[in-house]
């Protein structure tokens, strides 16, 4: 790059972190600014990493810390609601032979890591705050904080998540829309004979699964129908997902008996976004939940938005010109990889709400994870 740059990311989740620390590492000023003041440094149960992720999290410098802090396994279970394993398949490589198949993690970890590395890659970040864009030209953007300050930035990242103001501010107008399906999530002590992710199909719920996070740690979730959420009292979260998991058998009566808290139980619908057309307008562009998501029927959410923060960050740091022609190859090159997940990931929830008992569900997985071995 023939001059300094100047970027402003709006998010610190998985994408808005990566796209900084491989910014920072190419000589980008980059400025982070995260609405929430905790930085979500607490939030969320568990997380499954599949190889494409590890991949990434590889680059940014953080695996050695990802795999100590979390748990590596190589296979799925499908069991019945009884408990009884009916198959036990291994899981493709996605990220290569020299990764796990699979990591679980405990959220919280894995976003204390990455805020470490943002921390440690010199970039200026600023908690509990917003961006206004004021104006935009060929060649920046005018951006007012929320503390009342301006700054004119050569690229504006949008990394703020599902919801994304920003997507609204540049007049895009995708949302995130209702698959039909919601999850209950939770986290748990790990039983000694949990070794891998097991999925439970049928009972009171679509789904019932657990995933382990560390050596004494796991997640687990119960899929089913959504719900008015305005009908469900927050204080009744542990009681509605113990009363869905007393269902199941297997190791689930050891899990469930620690379902006891409903602030540490969380509920959300499946949704579904896809950004057509391009991801930017102007100098402001798109990454992550802001562009696209889906259900987490093939976990891929988190490594989709690490893939995006990769390939944009690979484009900015090899070109001296930025402008649309680069913006719309980031688009061109993400959007071929990312929709079949999407597409394949809705369809396979939409195949259990329509009670599809013949769906090729391990085919639908099996060519989705071989396209996923491919490099971004």
């Amino acid at each position: 790059m023939t001059q300094p740059r100047s970027v402003l990311v709006v998010g610190g989740g998985a994408a808005g972190n990566a796209v900084t620390i491989l910014l920072r590492r190419a000589g980008v000023a980059v400025d982070l600014i995260e609405a929430k003041d905790d930085w979500n440094a607490t939030a969320g149960s568990g997380i499954t990493l599949q190889g494409n992720a590890l991949r990434v999290l590889r680059e940014l410098g953080v695996w050695d810390q990802v795999e100590a802090s979390g748990f590596g396994f190589g296979s799925v279970g499908i069991v019945s609601p009884d408990g009884a394993v009916l198959h036990a398949a291994d899981d493709l490589r996605t990220g290569g032979d020299d990764l796990p198949a699979t990591v679980g993690i405990q959220r919280p970890h894995l976003q204390q890591i990455l805020i470490g590395a943002v921390r440690s890659s010199g970039a200026s970040v600023r908690l509990g705050t917003t961006a206004h864009l004021v104006d935009q030209d060929a060649n920046g953007v005018l951006v007012r904080l929320s503390d009342g300050s301006e700054q004119r930035y050569d690229l504006v990242i949008a990394a703020d998540g599902l919801g994304s103001a920003t997507r609204a501010a540049i007049g895009i107008t995708a949302v995130p829309e209702p698959t039909g399906m919601a999850i209950w999530r939770v986290a748990a002590p790990r039983p000694a004979g949990v070794t891998r992710a097991d999925l439970a199909y049928g009972g009171p719920a679509y789904i019932a699964g657990y995933c382990p996070t560390s050596d004494t740690t796991l997640y687990a979730f119960v899929v089913e129908a959504n719900r008015d959420r305005a009908a469900i009292p927050a204080e009744s979260y542990a009681d509605e997902m113990r009363r869905l998991a007393s269902a199941y058998g297997g190791f689930w009566p050891e899990i469930t008996e620690h379902i006891t808290d409903p602030a540490q139980v969380n509920y959300t619908w499946f949704d579904r976004m896809l950004v057509e057309g391009s991801w930017h307008r102007g100098r402001v562009v798109l990454i992550g939940d802001a562009a696209h998501c889906c259900p987490p029927t093939l976990a891929q959410g988190a490594a989709l938005s690490l893939e995006d923060a990769w390939v944009l960050a690979q484009l900015l740091t090899g070109s001296d010109v930025w402008d649309d022609a680069l913006f719309q190859a980031y688009f061109e090159r993400r959007v071929a990889r990312v929709r079949p997940v999407v597409e394949a990931s809705v369809q396979i929830g939409q195949w259990q709400l329509d009670g599809v008992r013949d769906a090729d569900v391990p085919g639908v997985m099996g060519r989705t994870m071989a396209m996923l071995r491919q490099l971004p």
